[in-house]
């Protein structure tokens, strides 16, 4: 009996031991700020394989009119006003810094429009939520990405409120949300592609 509780008292310090060190382990990632990047850069590599793709057919918000009221705050610090999107193509994607899939799709969404960005009367919109737009700036210039990023910094209307993020959605040119989609993807596909070219 003396020998099977020893036994177990020495397998259970050694399983507290254990969840010891990978709690510190993952105390260290929280507090020194390397959790976001890292799960950031592990689901960039799943949404790299193609196994997670926008479903297109999506019918949560399509077809519902898009509220064009709004404003948001700019790079450069100056007000934006959301109306003057009315009668083009809009990609909305609302992220922040603190979120691993945002970071996740982020390069997909970059390589997207680089693809598209010349392409007539559509416009792309990354919308940060951070509430230091600061983080925000700064994530965006070490990244090097070239999409217009604004700041929710007066709100966000009733079109654009989401249970979670990233949230991604396009707007036709008349005013209709014709797709909607909460979590990460790979935005750039072929099929997405053509199915923002057919939209204009």
């Amino acid at each position: 009996m003396g020998y099977f509780l020893k036994s177990y008292l020495l397998n259970w310090k050694k399983e507290i031991k254990s969840w010891g060190i990978w709690l510190a382990a993952l105390a260290l990632l929280y507090f020194t700020g390397w959790m976001t990047p890292i799960m950031g850069g592990l689901q960039n590599l799943v949404l790299s394989t193609g196994l997670i793709k926008p479903n297109l057919t999506l019918v949560d918000k399509s077809q519902l009119d898009f509220d064009y009221t709004g404003q948001f705050l700019t790079i450069n610090d100056q007000t934006l006003n959301l109306e003057q999107y009315r009668g083009k193509t809009v990609f909305i994607n609302l992220w922040a810094t603190w979120c691993p899939p945002c970071l996740a799709e982020m390069p997909h969404i970059s390589e997207l429009y680089k693809k598209v960005k010349d392409q007539k009367d559509l416009e792309f919109l990354m919308i940060a939520l951070d509430k230091d737009f600061e983080k925000s700036k700064s994530y965006i210039e070490k990244k090097g990405f070239t999409f217009p990023v604004v700041h929710a910094a007066y709100g966000l209307n009733a079109s654009l409120q989401s249970e979670s993020i990233p949230t991604t959605l396009v707007v036709s040119p008349s005013g209709k949300i014709i797709f909607y989609q909460e979590g990460m993807s790979n935005f750039n596909t072929e099929a997405f592609i053509e199915f923002l070219k057919e939209t204009n």
